[in-house]
């Protein structure tokens, strides 16, 4: 069972947006920091964005600007909003967590596929 289950993805247009969402059972309690990856067709998978555990959020400097990670302790839900797409945003997306003891994991989820066509 993995730990992580990602949603949201879908086809777009270049310049719409989307919200991804990872539900990730007790990363709240275990105080662990939570990352966006994707990984664009034949490629490998690249950082995107990353939430401290202190909160502080972290961005590759292609998405600076354009994509927001936040999150919903309540639900142990992290959001990674994606404003004005572009087509080499495409790939399947991935959340991981991150930090010391529970939260340092080597299981992914299955992600979920964006696609953007210009």
């Amino acid at each position: 069972q993995v730990h992580v289950v990602e949603s949201g993805g879908g086809p777009v247009q270049a310049g719409a947006s989307l919200r991804l969402s990872c539900t990730a059972p007790g990363f709240t309690s275990n105080r662990c920091a939570m990352f966006w990856y994707r990984r664009p067709a034949g490629q490998r998978r690249e950082y995107v964005s990353s939430l401290s555990t202190g909160g502080l959020p972290s961005y590759a400097d292609s998405v600076k600007g354009r994509f927001t990670i936040s999150k919903d302790k309540a639900t142990d839900t992290v959001y990674l909003q994606m404003d004005s797409l572009k087509p080499e945003d495409a790939g399947v997306y991935f959340c991981q967590t991150g930090g010391d003891g529970w939260c340092l994991r080597n299981d992914w989820g299955q992600g979920t596929q964006v696609t953007v066509s210009s």
